[in-house]
């Protein structure tokens, strides 16, 4: 069976040739998860995934699941709730709620993964203009949903959402492909395939494509004034 690396702090990753078959994608192992080493990850596909008391886990899946602005499905039922005007979209307004949303235990889960740790870490990349938050309100003002991810270039690495209303979570990730396409965002990296994104649009390419697509696309420059959304969802519909 083949040995994971554990990396010193200087040291880079492994080639992702050398990934686990099972579990599918495991590359590496480290105790750091600072700054530099998570943009050195997302640069290459790598993120990130584990459970105190572990070490650092470092995956980059095969295939990898991937949503491209363009091809976000808005099936009928979600226009009508963009067009309904039931939530309001912000962007980074509260990045560090989000994570902790995500983070809340869920029906049939004994736990979460992101950690304290891994939501100090994620705030720093966010404070550092790095890492970008959507946020669904409802008419209450609630936050009612959102998502998190890292966004380098033109590729953004999605890494939560949640959802406390029908839809909010959706209506968030409908946000975000409308912004990033307009934005110049070439890429949703979604990691690992489910029912649920599968359902809106995301589809499992080689992990070697999605390699090369990458190096095309984290020198990328975003549009100016790009991480902003329509005052109205019904733009988005």
């Amino acid at each position: 069976m083949p040995l994971l690396q554990f990396l010193a702090p200087d040291d880079p990753f492994p080639p992702s040739s050398e990934a686990l078959d099972y579990p599918s994608g495991l590359l590496a192992v480290s105790e750091d998860l600072g700054p530099e080493r998570l943009l050195a990850a997302y640069r290459r596909g790598i993120f990130p995934w584990f459970e105190e008391p572990q070490p650092v886990l470092w995956w980059t899946p095969d295939p990898r699941l991937v949503l491209f602005p363009a091809e976000f499905h808005c099936a009928r039922s979600l226009r009508r709730t963009l067009r309904r005007q039931r939530f309001r979209l912000t962007v980074d307004a509260c990045f560090r709620e989000v994570m902790e949303a995500c983070a809340a235990p869920r029906p049939g889960q004994d736990g979460t993964w992101i950690s304290p740790r891994m939501v100090a870490a994620y705030a720093a990349l966010h404070d550092a203009g790095h890492a970008h938050s959507v946020e669904a309100w409802d008419r209450e003002g609630r936050l009612a949903g959102g998502l998190y991810g890292v966004c380098i270039g033109g590729a953004f690495f999605g890494e939560s959402m949640f959802s406390r209303a029908p839809d909010a979570s959706k209506v968030a990730l409908a946000g975000l492909a409308h912004l990033l396409e307009a934005g110049g965002g070439r890429i949703i990296d979604c990691q690992v395939e489910t029912d649920h994104l599968l359902s809106l649009g995301a589809r499992p390419i080689p992990r070697v494509d999605f390699e090369a697509m990458l190096a095309q696309t984290v020198d990328d420059e975003m549009e100016p004034g790009a991480w902003r959304l329509p005052a109205e969802t019904g733009a988005l519909a």
